[in-house]
């Protein structure tokens, strides 16, 4: 006598996918909550999946940084060349910080455990983090090769059958700054990888799944179709687009060729810059490849579950040595500067194929970060990452976000939280007026910081930033947003863009972020909403009269 498998209906896949993400999500913030750096706990930076036995993702969490996650499933395929399924055991945790494995620069670390279910491999927990410090410079974009740019570690063990590898956490603890903090992370991100493991056995016994081929088969299934009948709404046809990065002696571009052929995508990065030499903002396929179909994913199919069958109907084509896909050894810990330009230079490239849909450019695209390291107030070495976000660009039926991350959606970290644990003082942070770009909807508002030294001693002080030249472009007639900025307001030396400094005791510094594109006319722009914004405090009177045309905004007590 034979018994029926779990049911297979819309229903049941519907309970078994929100089941599914819903242990993504618990892992999540289980990592979220014991990790030691402000990194994850406050700016979120990690991801959480789960992928079956052939490394294909199912899930993942709803939160956190979802290019990152594309990056974890891409490893995990990879990881399963060099661990086959026999070199699996249960309490095993694999990880690598290898940027053409996991994702594009040596600050990320994938882990990944086997989820064994009767003694049977059924499935892998997958996460994904930036560690707070790998050694060598700091997060810097201003080295030449990939040896300088900190501890790399290929795949290897970091749980064997659970039981830590000592010597891995021995040759941090002599090369990271902060080695308690990178290691507590790690075991954060174990944690949340147990409790998926604990939940996901226990939803496979709850359902009667002794395997989840079937189900994952059909899952992504689901989620391909879904992916194929949006592409097949775009005529068909080649669209191409371009975006700038400021470079280094004249501009960097980025380009992109989108053809669209029934119901599936080709994108070719033909006429990108090569690789440059100067500095690490190089970016491997990896990373490239997770904010394509990112874009396209937020683009296409924002509605519908993202898992394997996302990626299937796009392939990606990118010379080898270009800017998009980077060689080895070729320094990348800058990579968002490149990679993070991607949902940008598709929507340049589809706007015309999607008129409507497209928004204009955002304040964060590429993020702008900065990191601050040396001694603290108690003699102990400290690192602190500052995460702070632009406007995000205008939609094409309303205004874009203020101060919100795009395609990045990491947070920043609160300004208490920084002067606890790091010697900085914040003197300002607010949005900064006029930085939206006009528009018959306003693109989202960049913020300005105020940061005073209060270390004892000079500190190091890194700058990863972009669009100083060009800044968030508008759409469909809308104008630019203003562009980021840095300046160094008290102190002595040069303000950088992308490399390391020296910032003495008492220095201050003013960042700008910058602010998101317009789009449509900003002529075309409602009375009432110029007035609310001037009355905010987020356009002034001379652009409400010279830009949006509003001719008298003293007499409406302004």
């Amino acid at each position: 006598m034979t018994t029926a498998g779990p049911a297979m209906d819309a229903l049941s896949l519907t309970v078994y996918w929100n089941r599914l993400v819903a242990i993504c999500e618990e892992g999540q913030v289980c990592s979220i909550r014991t990790s030691f750096s402000t990194i994850i706990r406050e700016s979120s930076d990690v991801g959480t999946i789960i992928c079956d036995v052939d490394g294909n993702l199912l899930a993942e969490a709803k939160r956190g940084t979802s290019a990152a996650m594309s990056c974890a499933a891409r490893a995990m395929k990879l990881l399963l060349r060099e661990f086959p399924h026999a070199r699996w055991a249960p309490g095993d945790v694999v990880f690598t910080n290898d940027p053409w494995l996991a994702a594009g620069h040596r600050y990320d670390f994938v882990l990944a455990a086997p989820v064994f279910l009767n003694g049977a491999l059924v499935a892998f927990a997958v996460s994904v983090s930036h560690a707070q410090d790998v050694g060598g410079p700091q997060w810097t974009a201003d080295c030449r090769t990939v040896f300088e740019e900190g501890m790399g570690f290929p795949p290897m063990k970091l749980f064997n059958a659970g039981e830590v590898n000592a010597d891995v956490l021995a040759i941090l603890r002599v090369n990271s700054r902060v080695p308690e903090i990178v290691i507590g992370d790690w075991y954060a991100q174990v944690a949340g990888l147990e409790v998926v493991k604990e939940r996901l056995a226990e939803f496979m016994q709850e359902y009667g799944f002794t395997s989840l081929a079937t189900l994952s088969q059909r899952l992504i299934g689901l989620a391909e179709q879904a992916m194929r009948k949006a592409i097949s709404h775009i005529p068909a046809g080649t669209y191409c687009g371009e975006t700038f990065l400021d470079g280094y002696g004249e501009p960097l571009r980025l380009a992109a060729a989108v053809t669209v052929n029934a119901d599936e995508l080709v994108i070719d990065f033909a006429g990108t810059a090569m690789q440059v030499a100067e500095a690490g903002i190089n970016c491997p396929m990896s990373y490239t490849w997770a904010y394509t179909t990112f874009a396209l994913k937020c683009l296409l199919d924002p509605d519908s579950p993202r898992n394997e069958g996302s990626f299937r109907p796009i392939r990606i084509v990118a010379q080898e040595g270009s800017l998009v896909n980077a060689t080895w050894p070729a320094a990348v810990n800058a990579r968002t500067l490149v990679g993070d330009c991607m949902p940008s230079l598709l929507f340049a490239a589809l706007e015309r194929a999607l008129p409507g849909n497209v928004i204009a450019e955002s304040g964060s695209s590429p993020p702008h970060r900065h990191q601050f390291e040396g001694i603290g107030h108690d003699g102990q070495p400290f690192v602190f990452t500052l995460f702070v976000n632009g406007g995000m660009g205008a939609r094409p039926t309303a205004d874009g976000l203020h101060g919100t991350g795009f395609p990045t959606p990491v947070g920043c970290t609160p300004f208490e939280v920084m002067e606890a644990r790091a010697p900085l003082i914040a003197w300002k942070r607010e949005l900064t007026p006029d930085s939206g770009g006009p528009g018959t909807f306003r693109g989202g508002c960049g913020q300005t910081v105020v940061i005073e030294v209060s270390a004892r001693r000079p500190i190091n002080w890194s700058v990863i930033s972009d669009k100083w030249d060009f800044p968030p472009q508008g759409r469909a007639g809308g104008l630019p947003g203003k562009p980021n900025r840095v300046e160094r307001t008290r102190g002595e030396g040069p303000a950088p863009r992308r490399n390391r400094t020296i910032l003495m005791p008492g220095d201050r510094i003013e960042l700008t972020f910058a602010g998101g594109g317009g789009f449509g006319p900003a002529a075309n722009r409602k009375r009432e909403e110029v007035l609310r914004d001037v009355r905010d405090g987020i356009v002034s009177t001379e652009t409400a009269r010279d830009v949006y045309q509003l001719e008298t905004p003293r007499e409406q007590g302004l």
